[in-house]
């Protein structure tokens, strides 16, 4: 059995490829893959090579966690059965050839316990609920105080604003500094940082990747706020110690998204309380994969790029 695979071989230089996949176990599923998502954080860093050491990290490598598809093939030791729809989140069933993550493939072989049920009429937004997930995840933490301001409105910015306010939480203020982004809010503000005054935010988390943004932030919370920093970050961060000292600031690191994280996101989803809709912005046929990862990490509108897999 085999697979059409997007491929990594270095970094900039993305391939399709087809590519053997290992034997599936009593405990593994085989999913043929219909959508996939291009991640412009984790995908964009191992794409352009400033990606930071991380387990399994190398080339080639096939990349993406957000596929959705069909289970065709279920293993005797598994609870589900051919035709349910499933999120995958990464796959490493590729030989020699990495995954990391290992789900931008038109076949997969997945342990079954990895992979997350869907309801078949989300359709493609499903390659979304690792995100959701994610955002759920930094809100949700133990002691966590919710979001007075966001800093990025790309797909997890918005996320997270549409989250904070499903959990019955005010509106937070969200801030691009990029007009093309600026729109598509929902039931909150959207302003440029250098239009807004405020120094007294309770909570500030940043989806912005930018490692030289501390500072800032830190400039911008009341005492004893918090900065939660819940993108990725490819250098390291540093900030100025007095005014954090007088701040009593708190730093948080928000992790990635955990199995209970993925229940609670998919109760707000089917309760209504959380859509999905608006956040796909552009479509590509997984044959034109070179193309499309470029559109994901150049083009300021793409926020979020979708690999159509179906036709292979």
């Amino acid at each position: 059995m085999d697979t059409i695979a997007v491929v990594l071989k270095q970094p900039q230089q993305v391939e399709l490829s087809r590519l053997s996949l290992t034997a599936p176990t009593d405990d593994d599923i085989v999913v043929d893959v219909a959508w996939s998502g291009v991640s412009t954080g984790t995908e964009r860093l191992l794409w352009s090579g400033r990606m930071p050491q991380f387990p399994g990290m190398g080339y080639p490598l096939v990349p993406g966690y957000e596929s959705v598809g069909e289970v065709v093939e279920a293993g005797s030791a598994t609870d589900l059965k051919p035709g349910q729809m499933v999120f995958v989140p990464g796959a490493k069933c590729f030989g020699e050839v990495r995954g990391l993550f290992g789900a931008s493939a038109s076949r997969l072989v997945v342990p079954a316990k990895r992979v997350v049920p869907l309801d078949s009429k989300l359709g493609e937004r499903g390659i979304l609920i690792a995100l959701a997930a994610t955002a759920y995840h930094a809100i949700a933490a133990r002691g966590a105080t919710p979001p007075d301001c966001i800093v990025g409105h790309g797909v997890l910015g918005r996320l997270l604003a549409r989250i904070s306010i499903a959990l019955g939480n005010p509106p937070p203020v969200v801030w691009e500094k990029n007009p093309i982004r600026s729109g598509g809010a929902e039931g909150y503000a959207v302003v440029d940082p250098a239009s807004d005054e405020r120094r007294d935010y309770r909570s500030i988390y940043d989806v912005s990747g930018d490692p030289k943004l501390l500072d800032t932030l830190i400039s911008r919370i009341a005492a004893t706020g918090e900065i939660v920093l819940a993108g990725f970050y490819s250098e390291p961060l540093s900030f100025s110690f007095p005014p954090a000292f007088m701040r009593e600031a708190r730093i948080r690191v928000a992790a990635e998204w955990q199995p209970p994280d993925i229940g609670a996101t998919k109760a707000l989803i089917e309760s209504g309380k959380l859509s999905l809709d608006g956040l796909i912005t552009h479509h590509q046929e997984a044959a034109s994969a070179p193309d499309a990862y470029r559109i994901a990490f150049e083009d300021p509108a793409c926020l979020k790029m979708v690999l159509n897999w179906r036709p292979s």
